[in-house]
């Protein structure tokens, strides 16, 4: 596996790594720290990136998840002799549950 890459690591090697920054960070502390944080944050890979595994694991999960609903549903309601199923509230949660969090793992990031 590896080796997990830390955001404050990263941000202290990045301030000692160039130069004049111990001395700006003396004279303007704020700026700064600002500056290096954004060198830092397009420096540092989005978790799923770094883990493609467990990425594909949690939206496989969900959309079996998904898929299960969908075919409980159909079945609930084939088997019911009554003109009226009721689905059960669960299934209704799981199903919109999961949608929700596939959409928001599969969206794109606003940013880019």
């Amino acid at each position: 596996m590896a080796e997990q890459i830390r955001s404050a690591e990263l941000l202290v090697k990045t301030a000692l790594a160039t130069p004049g920054v111990l001395d700006e960070l003396k004279t303007k502390p704020e700026e700064t720290l600002k500056k290096l944080e954004t060198q830092v944050i397009q420096q540092l890979p989005r978790a799923f990136e770094q883990d493609r595994l467990i990425y594909r694991m949690v939206v496989g999960s969900l959309g079996i998840v998904v898929i299960a609903v969908v075919f409980g549903t159909i079945y609930l309601t084939v088997k019911s002799a009554s003109p009226t199923v009721q689905i059960p509230d669960i299934l209704t949660a799981l199903g919109s549950a999961a949608i929700g969090a596939l959409a928001g793992i599969l969206a794109p990031s606003p940013a880019k």
